[in-house]
């Protein structure tokens, strides 16, 4: 008898901007008033594959409904039809990817989603935190901070440099000690991403993302904020994440030892028994009708 995973995966259609985007998605966990929806948030140049392993947990699913999605470009879901793409650079926006995240939650009927997300998805926890804290009763950023100059680099779309180098750096932000075949497969599918796609996301991450003190206008009295860094990032340092926290009065910060830059797909076991307590939180707050 075959035997089958517990995610299933489908498209919906967005309309941003005028512009129809058909953006694929995987859930687990049913669509009930007991479930709290939980969006998943891949990193730069990446898709939803990443939050496969956490897709399959029974325990989180018996209180989730966890979506991962692929955002437009990246990949299942394909650039648009009917709009020139390949005749301008491109480039993710802070305005763009709320935008998607807010459609997204209004298209699948979402009331107050929890959202979490690493890198690019952490950089936008905050973000969402602090221009729609209304739409949301918690967010959780992972490799989240203020700020991170310095990446958005034309070596990272260049005719002579292959996505194998991506992966290969990639593989380098990872823990030393998360399973290798994890890191394997974290790189591999970093390898399969459309040549544009990583830059453009580092435009978000390392330029248009520059929270500076506006950080601390954000109000955990609104909806709960809890970031979580890994030990080996060198990308974003926990130090970096701590700081952003410290400037949120009731935000939370854990650094998680033994993991990097991609938690939830490096070592996906170690990262479950890190954020399991933070959704947990979250849950109990929910029963008891209030933001945690």
């Amino acid at each position: 008898m075959a035997r089958f995973a517990a995610a299933s995966g489908r498209y919906v259609f967005l309309e941003i901007d005028d512009i129809e985007y058909r953006v694929y998605f995987e859930e687990n966990g049913e669509e009930t008033d007991a479930r709290i929806p939980l969006l998943l948030q891949h990193t730069a140049g990446a898709d939803g594959r990443q939050w496969r392993h956490v897709l399959e947990d029974r325990d989180l699913a018996r209180d989730f409904r966890m979506i991962a999605y692929d955002l437009p470009y990246h990949g299942k879901s394909v650039p648009p039809v009917g709009v020139e793409w390949w005749k301008h650079e491109y480039r993710l926006t802070k305005d763009f990817l709320m935008k998607f995240t807010l459609t997204l939650a209004r298209a699948l009927e979402l009331e107050r989603p929890v959202y979490m997300g690493s890198s690019i998805g952490g950089h936008l926890a905050l973000d969402l935190a602090l221009h729609h804290p209304e739409s949301f009763r918690a967010v959780i950023g992972l490799e989240a901070a203020a700020a991170t100059p310095g990446g958005y680099l034309d070596i990272w779309n260049h005719p002579r440099v292959g996505n194998g180098f991506k992966a290969s750096v990639m593989y380098g932000l990872m823990s030393p000690t998360s399973p290798e075949a994890y890191r394997r497969e974290t790189a591999w599918c970093y390898s399969q991403g459309a040549p544009p796609v990583f830059k453009g996301d580092l435009y978000y991450h390392d330029i248009d993302h520059a929270m500076g003190e506006t950080a601390g206008k954000i109000d955990a009295a609104k909806l709960g904020v809890h970031l979580l860094t890994g030990e080996y990032d060198w990308s974003t340092p926990p130090e970096l994440s701590q700081a952003v926290a410290d400037r949120i009065p009731g935000a939370t910060f854990q650094t998680m030892e033994g993991l990097g830059h991609f938690p939830m797909s490096e070592d996906p076991e170690r990262f479950l028994g890190y954020v399991r307590p933070v959704l947990e939180k979250i849950r109990d707050g929910a029963a008891r009708g209030v933001d945690a």
